[in-house]
């Protein structure tokens, strides 16, 4: 029993490094974008903007200038959107509530997705323990539109006595949990991964063409 325990130790600890390494790695790309390469798309933009105000331009200069004002700009924004999907600043300021509605509302307006959701304040949560929970959610929203071809989720996350319950259950074609494939998948054993770091029980429920589900229920034990 006391290899078993040392061994489970072992694991939970090279996950919560192997998971710590990512977000280590996210956040620098996030950063690195906004100071090396957002920034000096605006200077891009306030330049073309100061030459499209001179009097002296020629209407041929003036097309490519705004050509190039247009193209700029769409970087810039696509810039924006891959450094607020790797570390949303949202989380940190306003926390896992204001941060998951803002996420729905992005998936809800680019797409046709339908996102009916109950999310609680959970006050208990560390800063990590919230960015874990955000991850796990984005992934399965992810997998829901990109694999599962969904229309529709569902998503409650709740207080419960010892931590926090958190569901998500979708309309899409299911798959087949027996598949040994399905089984060594990145995306799940990242799912998992991220629910032993949060001391969670992960069931899933799915079958083909019947939707899926996926229950992370905190285990009778402190979260902390």
């Amino acid at each position: 029993m006391e290899k078993i325990e040392l061994k489970l130790k072992n694991q939970r600890e090279v996950l919560q490094a192997t998971i710590a390494t990512q977000e280590d790695e996210r956040k620098r790309i996030a950063q690195d974008m906004h100071d090396a390469i957002s920034s000096k798309l605006n200077v891009i933009s306030l330049t073309t903007n100061l030459l499209l105000e001179s009097d002296d331009i020629l209407d041929i200069d003036k097309q490519s200038l705004e050509h190039i004002l247009t193209i700029n700009n769409t970087v810039l924004e696509s810039s924006r959107k891959i450094a607020h999907d790797l570390l949303p600043p949202v989380l940190e300021k306003f926390g896992l509530k204001v941060a998951l509605e803002e996420l729905f509302d992005d998936y809800i307006q680019a797409s046709k997705l339908q996102i009916l959701h109950d999310i609680k304040t959970l006050p208990d949560l560390s800063h990590m323990e919230e960015l874990h929970i955000f991850r796990i959610i984005q992934e399965l929203i992810n997998n829901a539109l990109k694999h599962a071809q969904a229309t529709q989720l569902k998503i409650d996350l709740i207080n419960t006595s010892n931590g926090f319950d958190l569901s998500f259950s979708d309309n899409g074609k299911g798959f087949d949990q027996n598949k040994t494939d399905l089984k060594a998948g990145l995306g799940l054993q990242n799912l998992k991964s991220r629910a032993a770091i949060l001391k969670c029980d992960l069931l899933i429920q799915s079958s083909i063409n019947n939707g899926s589900t996926f229950n992370f229920k905190t285990k009778n034990q402190d979260v902390n």
